[in-house]
């Protein structure tokens, strides 16, 4: 059954390889396992079990594929041209498929939602644009002006799964601050019928289970959050938080079984976020849910599809799904799930709408992931597909989670990934600091860069410094205006953590990071010369002034976050590495896209003037049809290629095939 879908996306994408053998730790890296791209991205059921519906990605796109589980036949597909990716997709009743839309200029570059809906039927007729600012049809949902679209985004709120006809969109006109509304939208012809309005700037909303607008939530122009809620259809909304009178933001989960009750997550003064329970006629809140380490990664949803809130993902080193009600029958076969597969995550993606049948998802450090489709009613689990099934998890390399102790006692959280049989000390190491920086955070589970390493024989460190996401909201302002300060100084901590544990040669040491990663991969160089043998940067930012500037040329609420958060401009200049490269003593390596729109080539082009002026060996390579990372396999290929030569030569590890 796997053999023959994994067949039909290989026919509709075009794109994949001939199966390679499995990798293994050796004097050479088989890069072409690494570099290929999954074989789809995300896969989910039709209601009623009949269609399944996948994201297949390509060298510069990510389509949509729709198959009969029936004779497993590819039988549509869609893709909307070069940069456009299907973001995500939702069967919207057992015949139509709803997809959103998101734009990146590089296969490192986060994905901008643009704001446009698509529909179409799973056979592929009827595809409509139904929302967005390429609609060009004069059909009543469109409200346009003659002969122009409305100018708005539209994104997907509650697909309203007792009605097989409309769904629930926010609906945000162009411009900055817009205030936003909430409209029911017909998956056929795009017709909108107005709901709510929001009462903050650049809301979203949030429905109950019989898909009633109840909860309001943005942001005003000094960048404070706002929630509010209603108690019905036409009733006045009331402000429930606001973040410049409490310090705190607190979003909307959604609602229990018993509909008197709301779940939030809210921020707390120190330590990681709460989920609360919300009395909505009392106003009284109770905490249901807290974690000591990390904030709640997302909340799983009631699989009959009414979005009541069953679990919280939390990543407390390795994932764990933590019931709000252990005897709600999702919770049980979770558990009964987890007991089939030890030592990995697994979870329900999508289930039909009888309850009778769930798609399920195995992953972990060493498994990208693996679908099985389960029978609920038989107990029964059958295979269906892999991402990368030319990988075998045996001969890959762990992650363990970390802990340790910054300089001023900040307590961070990380990953080791240890090379096969490598022995776990004395080893060559590269820290490999995450971009973002604010917000964002490395996890637990498969990263093809960091197996890439490991393969090669490197130990791999990731650390979550501070203004990293997932540890609550005050860990992530200890990171404010703290580019080459304590955010760095983390870094250098954690390194120093390696050596002292006896994971690390002192020296074989390198640090290596892509965007915010190679601004921190420089930087470090330049302010711990004696404990790094090398730098890596790819795609980075050098020149925060520079970068500053842009910012708030291209928006102001983004000048003004980047003065709140990365520092005033007057500051920059001096922890800007561009303006350090004198200080920085061992070899560097840099790589950059020549249409990168996040971290313009010039950063490069000028790190590496600076640097060749300072007499500082350095290694440079452009791509100059590429953006913030690289789509094209064999820039990928060319790319890694030089970066593990460039490792080989200073740290003694394995180079590429």
């Amino acid at each position: 059954m796997g053999t023959r879908i994994f067949a039909g996306l290989v026919a509709v994408a075009s794109c994949l390889l001939t199966c390679a053998p499995p990798v293994r730790a050796a004097d050479e890296v088989d890069l072409g396992a690494f570099v290929r791209r999954d074989a789809f991205t995300d896969i989910k059921l039709s209601p009623d079990g009949e269609f399944l519906a996948a994201t297949v990605p390509r060298e510069d796109r990510t389509g949509l594929v729709v198959l009969s589980r029936k004779d497993n036949r590819v039988i549509s597909a869609a893709s909307l041209g070069k940069n456009n990716h299907v973001g995500d997709f939702w069967w919207v009743n057992p015949e139509r498929v709803m997809f959103s839309v998101a734009q990146k200029l590089g296969a490192l570059d986060l994905p901008q939602p643009t704001g446009e809906l698509y529909a179409m039927n799973a056979d592929g007729s009827k595809k409509e644009n139904l929302l967005g600012y390429r609609v060009e049809s004069e059909g009543p949902g469109t409200r346009i002006q003659p002969k122009k679209a409305e100018a708005v985004a539209g994104f997907l709120v509650d697909t309203l799964p007792d009605d097989d006809r409309n769904v629930v969109v926010m609906v945000r006109p162009f411009g900055e601050l817009s205030y936003t509304r909430a409209e029911k939208m017909d998956v056929y012809s795009g017709r909108r019928v107005l709901l709510a309005r929001s009462p903050v700037q650049e809301a979203d909303f949030r429905t109950d289970a019989w898909g009633v607008v109840r909860f309001a939530y943005g942001i005003t122009s000094s960048n404070a959050n706002q929630l509010y809620y209603r108690e019905g259809d036409g009733k006045e909304w009331q402000r429930l938080n606001d973040e410049m009178d409490t310090g705190r933001i607190e979003l909307p989960i959604g609602f229990a079984a018993d509909p008197r009750t709301a779940y939030l997550n809210v921020e707390q003064p120190e330590g990681p976020d709460a989920i609360v329970a919300l009395d909505l006629a009392s106003g009284q809140r109770k905490e249901v849910l807290r974690n000591p380490n990390v904030d709640p990664d997302g909340v799983l949803e009631s699989f009959d599809g009414k979005g009541t809130p069953t679990a919280a993902l939390f990543f407390d080193g390795k994932p764990a799904l933590v019931p709000l009600d252990p005897d709600h029958a999702d919770a049980r076969l979770l558990r009964a799930l987890k007991d089939t597969f030890p030592g990995e995550f697994v979870e329900v993606t999508s289930m039909t709408r009888d309850g009778k049948l769930a798609l399920v998802q195995v992953s972990s450090d060493r498994n990208p992931g693996d679908f099985y489709v389960f029978d609920v009613v038989a107990r029964k689990m059958d295979y269906l597909l892999s991402r990368r099934d030319w990988l075998d998890p045996e001969r890959l390399a762990p992650t363990s989670p970390i802990q340790l102790k910054a300089r001023d006692g900040l307590v961070l959280h990380g990953y080791l990934t240890l090379p096969p049989n490598g022995g776990g000390k004395n080893l060559p190491l590269i820290v490999h600091p995450h971009g973002g920086p604010y917000g964002i955070r490395d996890r637990w589970g498969f990263d093809s860069d960091v197996q890439m390493l490991a393969a090669a024989g490197y130990a791999v460190l990731q650390v979550n410094f501070r203004g990293s996401g997932g540890y609550g909201r005050a860990f992530r302002q200890k990171g404010a205006r703290q580019w080459g300060g304590t955010m760095q100084d983390d870094l250098t901590d954690a390194t120093r953590w390696a050596i002292q544990t006896g994971v690390a040669d002192p020296k074989k040491i390198c640090i290596y990071g892509a965007s915010y990663g190679a601004y921190a991969a420089l930087t470090g160089a330049a302010k711990e010369p004696g404990l790094y043998r090398c730098a890596a940067g790819n795609v980075g930012v050098y020149d925060l002034p520079m970068m500053q500037q842009e910012d708030a040329r291209n928006s102001r609420t983004l000048g003004r976050w980047s003065k709140d958060w990365v520092g005033e401009r007057s500051t920059l200049a001096a922890v800007s590495p561009v303006n350090m490269a004198g200080s920085i003593k061992v070899p560097v390596f840099l790589a950059a896209g020549g249409e990168d729109e996040i971290a313009p080539v010039v950063h490069t082009e000028l790190m590496e003037r600076r640097l060749k002026a300072a007499g500082v060996p350095v290694e440079a390579t452009y791509y100059p049809t590429e953006g913030h990372g690289y789509y094209k396999e064999e820039n990928r290929l060319d790319y890694y290629t030089k970066l593990l030569a460039f490792f080989s030569r200073h740290l003694g590890g394995a180079t590429a095939k």
